[in-house]
């Protein structure tokens, strides 16, 4: 399948895989770009020296393109592109805060910057600023949202930029692939599914709470913060909304969730952890390796559209 994101980061087919923190290891990335993707390694809150180590340690498992995600609200975040411009990964994406000031020189060293906007106009503005493309990503999606959903966004970025957008929120398999392109996306980036690949290293309590979600289940919390977060309801996400109803001071609200998604990551723990999935995490039934997933993601998409085209008549 080629799309001009295809031919942009030089891969099989269009799908990156989300740059969830923790979750988004060299492992996930290795896995997801050998098997035609781009895979992602997060920053998160890593500081540089760790993030150079998981690019190291991405390379001795794939020669396929990867990339790093860096949220720019990170106290690292200066330190990781200074350090990215050493390393050169093949695409630097973006989220949470303005990566502006870093495109031109990250473009200057050969590497391809994606930012995660979820607003038009934060979309045209990275367009300015010289993104090679956008990921409009839907508040359906898990972790850190906007407000848009997904099919009300998708459109009107695709409408508003020259650039190829990538679908985020609400993908889990080729019918929402296929959705993505009818709203006029070039390539779609998945994230829920892919914590419950094999290669994924997440604690098997995590995907198994993956797995076991119901359609209601992925619930958004900080809202009166202006930081909301998808997560899976559990006691934390009770807790927290708890204390937006109380009216908590916003340091009280914000300590609850420190250190949440690394309990939920590297502990196990399906209660006071920070299960961050979207609201597809329903759709997810099975752990399977990172290949099968993504031939699934585009698997039949032509059957489908024909099978649409004779519908409508």
């Amino acid at each position: 399948m080629k799309t001009r994101i295809t031919e942009l980061l030089n891969i099989e087919y269009p799908v990156i895989q989300g740059g969830m923190a923790w979750v988004a290891t060299a492992e996930l990335a290795a896995a997801v770009s050998n098997a035609g993707g781009l895979g992602l390694i997060a920053a998160g809150g890593a500081p540089a020296d760790i993030v150079r180590e998981q690019i190291k340690k991405a390379r001795t498992l794939t020669d396929k393109p990867f990339g790093v995600n860096v949220m720019m609200m990170s106290p690292y975040a200066e330190d990781i592109m200074n350090m990215l411009l050493e390393e050169k990964p093949a695409v630097v994406a973006t989220g949470a805060g303005n990566p502006s000031k870093y495109i031109p020189s990250l473009k200057e060293a050969g590497i391809k910057v994606i930012p995660v906007v979820a607003s038009v106009a934060v979309a045209m503005k990275m367009e300015k600023a010289g993104a090679d493309a956008i990921v409009a990503e839907g508040t359906e999606a898990g972790g850190h949202i906007g407000e848009i959903t997904t099919m009300a966004l998708v459109p009107q970025i695709a409408d508003a930029v020259e650039i190829p957008v990538i679908a985020a929120g609400g993908i889990v398999d080729s019918r929402g692939t296929l959705a993505a392109f009818a709203l006029g996306a070039e390539g779609i980036q998945v994230g829920t599914r892919f914590i419950c690949s094999e290669e994924c290293i997440a604690h098997e309590n995590y995907k198994n709470a993956v797995i076991k979600a119901k359609d209601r289940d992925a619930v958004v919390t900080g809202r009166s913060t202006k930081a909301p977060v998808r997560a899976l309801k559990n006691k934390l996400t009770r807790e927290y909304e708890r204390l937006e109803k109380e009216g908590a001071p916003f340091e009280e609200i914000e300590a609850l969730g420190i250190g949440g998604l690394r309990r939920a990551f590297q502990d196990g723990d399906v209660e006071m952890g920070s299960l961050m999935a979207g609201q597809v995490a329903a759709m997810v039934n099975k752990i399977e390796p990172c290949a099968d997933i993504v031939r699934d993601l585009f698997s039949g998409i032509a059957e489908k559209a024909e099978k649409i085209s004779a519908k409508i008549g």
